[in-house]
């Protein structure tokens, strides 16, 4: 279906890898079209097989949604737990891609952590520096349901655009789904085999001391 080991994939791959593992604070923009080229590549071919890869893109919005309500639960219990200590504590919390590279991507080889290291540095890839979705900050969003924040409160087909609209139309997708696929550099091929996540909560006591 994918054709992983394409000439034209590879040189592009081993000049993602080369420029990032000389300049790991180059400045995205001068990378930008290597990200693009490289994601249009595997685009066009998988988005003529979806039907194929249906299965991982259905088995990925369900872990995206359980690490998504795993962060918004622990957000919400540490808030609970701080607020009463210091009300003008703020709190952020993100929801990352996995940092080693996927074990269940069809493709593997030696050099492809260092590619997935390149794919998820917000330098190059500036969209992802709040993770899979935008920031959830209590108490700005303490009023959110976790519906609302996922995108998950209207019902299907929704978040599918770029995709087989048939073939989703009966999909829940989750917001951050689509964020990944239409806003981020990383191709539809590179995160629908993601099963883990980082979830990262951080409390800034500098804004409550001033």
């Amino acid at each position: 279906m994918i054709h992983y080991d394409d000439p034209a994939l590879k040189h592009i791959e081993d000049e993602i890898r080369r420029v990032y593992g000389s300049y790991k604070t180059e400045d995205y923009t001068k990378c930008e079209c290597l990200l693009r080229a490289r994601k249009n590549i595997l685009e066009e071919q998988v988005l003529a097989h979806q039907k194929e890869i249906l299965p991982d893109i259905v088995a990925f919005n369900d872990a995206l949604n359980s690490a998504l309500q795993q962060m918004y639960d622990r957000a919400n219990e540490v808030y609970a737990q701080i607020a009463p200590i210091n009300p003008d504590l703020e709190l952020e919390a993100k929801c990352f891609l996995s940092y080693d590279y996927p074990p269940l991507h069809p493709y593997q080889a030696d050099d492809r952590q260092e590619l997935w290291d390149a794919l998820q540095d917000v330098g190059w890839n500036p969209l992802y520096d709040t993770g899979v979705t935008f920031t959830f900050e209590l108490p700005r969003d303490k009023d959110e349901a976790f519906d609302s924040i996922t995108g998950m409160d209207c019902p299907p087909p929704n978040w599918n655009e770029g995709l087989d609209k048939e073939l989703t139309k009966d999909l829940h997708i989750n917001r951050a789904f689509h964020n990944l696929f239409d806003h981020t550099r990383f191709a539809l091929t590179d995160f629908i085999f993601v099963r883990e996540f980082n979830i990262e909560i951080n409390i800034n006591f500098e804004e409550a001391t001033k």
